[in-house]
């Protein structure tokens, strides 16, 4: 009786045994195989953290490779709330270590503890954003468990306001002026993701991190200008804004035989950096492209190498030049200062910068033909260059010159253009009368090495190469002849330049004020740079006063680029006949 009592006693125990492996087998297939995808999914969710892996934004460096505009690495400091201040310890713990790192970031502890626990159940928050390798390395060796860092790129520009107006900046929203903004397709970089999988306190699992698209690094945009001398022309052109007490100054340094730009200095300049901290109104492009003036007697050069050009005249021509020429509809062109009935060459009305004197030469070739000249020697039409916001200023067509207008255009007024347009119209001068493209961006260099976007070469003859010559040689004359000659002198240099100083027009009028400026070229038997110094409503219409301005810049030029000095004296050529 008692072997059967014991038999059965085992056989239900044996039974049961098997109905809970039974259970369990059910319940295994069912959590393995039934609703594997989606167990699997959910731990997936509460495991899973992605993560934004941040591509390279290329940089933008000088024709020397000097960095511009870079980007460097800063870690934004995160944690968990929710893992943090589950601890046991958390109302002691949490609000001590976050005042250890307060005492490092030199941020409010109290103020970062309500901000944290703003949101317990939160499991992602940020303790203080963008910070340096250096800070993040401090905080790291607190040893807060629950403490993580993100990192991520950051723009920064190492030199400042040095080249600030070309460079642009960005900001949270991403490129927002100049090259950063123009030439973003180079800069640009593509951000990739990686996934992996954390412990409970939100610590990443060994292993798990798996890559779901690749980083793509942007390319590196090479510019012409010369970081050093663009640093001396800045602080220069700020230094002779404040003596002459101008609202606005630009200058412009050309390198002749390619076209290429060597420095563009705007002032007022912004400092990429803290563009925001700037003073209201405070410009982000470049003037230099963006905003023309009326360029007033520079453009005479021009006006000289047309007639030349065109057979009309040589320096030796001459005309009769009073003080004042009254014109048909009552108005009247006259010379800045009174004097006498004057017989000038063609060379001496570059001297003497005389309107009347240029106005009559230029009845010498018809109006559409002066037109053509101007034309192509880059007036009315944008540089190659396309800077962000460039403008191709103003050269009505011949048909619209009428009365004045018809000469006052030949002395440059009435006409409109950007000092980087003028740059290029002594370039142009200088290079033989061959008009090279002008030229601020060499080509984008990418990762692989390979480079695109690369300028154009090819250069267009606007005047024969004799003329050209002979126009420096008048432009000679009044490096040496002029009022201004002594602060146009750099030893050792023959130089050609030309002086301008334009009315303003307001409301259609012209008042008082004024745009000065010079132009030239350097060394003038071997020209190898062309530099204009421009100065907006000075105190003082002279524009002898910026002469010493376009000398120190040619010079520093000069000498930045060893250029060898001058081996033979300048030609000698009549201002009266």
């Amino acid at each position: 009786m008692r072997t059967r009592r014991s038999r059965a006693r085992i056989s239900l125990a044996v039974v049961g045994v098997f109905l809970v492996i039974a259970l369990f087998v059910v319940r295994l297939i069912d959590i393995q195989i039934v609703q594997a995808d989606e167990l699997n999914a959910e731990s997936q969710d509460k495991r899973a953290r992605t993560l934004v892996t941040y591509g390279t934004r290329g940089d933008i460096v000088d024709a020397n490779g000097a960095v511009l505009a870079d980007s460097v690495l800063r870690y934004d400091i995160i944690a968990s709330p929710k893992v943090a201040l589950s601890r046991k310890d958390a109302a002691t713990s949490v609000p001590e270590a976050l005042g250890r790192i307060a005492a490092l970031t030199g941020q409010d502890p109290t103020a970062m503890y309500t901000e944290f626990a703003s949101d317990p159940t939160s499991d992602f928050a940020y303790i203080v954003k963008s910070v340096t390798l250096d800070m993040y390395q401090k905080i790291d060796q607190l040893g807060i468990s629950w403490v993580m860092a993100t990192r991520h790129p950051e723009r920064t520009y190492p030199n400042g306001q040095v080249a600030g107006n070309l460079v642009g900046f960005t900001n949270v929203d991403g490129p927002q002026a100049g090259l950063e903004l123009s030439e973003d397709e180079c800069l640009a970089s593509t951000n990739g993701t990686a996934t992996y999988e954390s412990a409970e306190d939100g610590t990443q699992l060994p292993g798990s991190v798996v890559t779901t698209q690749e980083t793509k690094d942007g390319g590196t945009l090479r510019l012409t200008i010369d970081r050093d001398l663009q640093w001396y022309v800045q602080q220069r052109m700020q230094q002779a804004a404040g003596d002459l007490g101008a609202t606005w100054a630009t200058a412009v340094v050309i390198r002749i035989k390619d076209g290429h730009l060597m420095a563009v200095a705007d002032w007022p300049t912004i400092d990429p950096n803290t563009v925001h901290d700037g003073p209201a109104g405070q410009a982000t492009g470049s003037r230099a492209f963006s905003t023309p003036y009326e360029p007033g007697s520079t453009i005479k050069a021009l006006t000289a190498a047309s007639l030349v050009d065109a057979g009309v005249a040589n320096p030796q021509s001459g005309v009769v030049v009073p003080y004042s020429l009254e014109q048909p509809d009552g108005s009247s062109i006259h010379d800045a200062f009174y004097h006498d009935t004057e017989n000038l060459t063609l060379a001496g009305a570059l001297v003497e910068s005389s309107n009347v004197a240029v106005s009559k030469f230029s009845d010498l070739l018809p109006a559409p033909q002066r037109h053509d000249y101007m034309a192509a020697f880059g007036l009315g039409q944008e540089t190659e260059v396309g800077f962000l916001g460039e403008s191709a200023g103003d050269l009505p067509d011949a048909d619209q010159w009428f009365g004045r207008s018809n000469y006052s255009v030949q002395y440059g007024q009435g006409i409109s253009a950007t000092s980087v347009q003028v740059a290029s119209i002594f370039q142009t001068i200088g290079n033989g009368g061959l008009r090279m493209p002008v030229t601020l961006v060499e080509g984008c260099e990418w990762p692989d090495g390979t480079v695109t976007d690369k300028p154009s070469t090819e250069g267009r003859q606007v005047v024969s190469e004799a003329t050209a010559h002979t126009t420096v040689a008048m432009m000679e004359q009044v490096a040496n002849k002029s009022g201004s000659a002594p602060n146009l002198q750099i030893p050792g240099y023959r130089t050609a330049v030309k002086s301008g100083t334009a009315e303003v027009a307001e409301n259609g009028e012209y008042g008082n004020k004024v745009v000065i400026s010079y132009a030239g070229v350097a060394p003038a038997d071997n020209p190898q740079y062309a530099v204009v110094v421009t100065a907006g409503i000075p105190d003082s219409v002279y524009s002898g006063l910026i002469a010493p301005v376009w000398r120190d810049v040619m010079a520093q030029t000069l000498t930045t680029f060893r250029v060898p000095p001058s081996t033979s004296p300048a030609p000698d050529l009549p201002v009266y006949w």
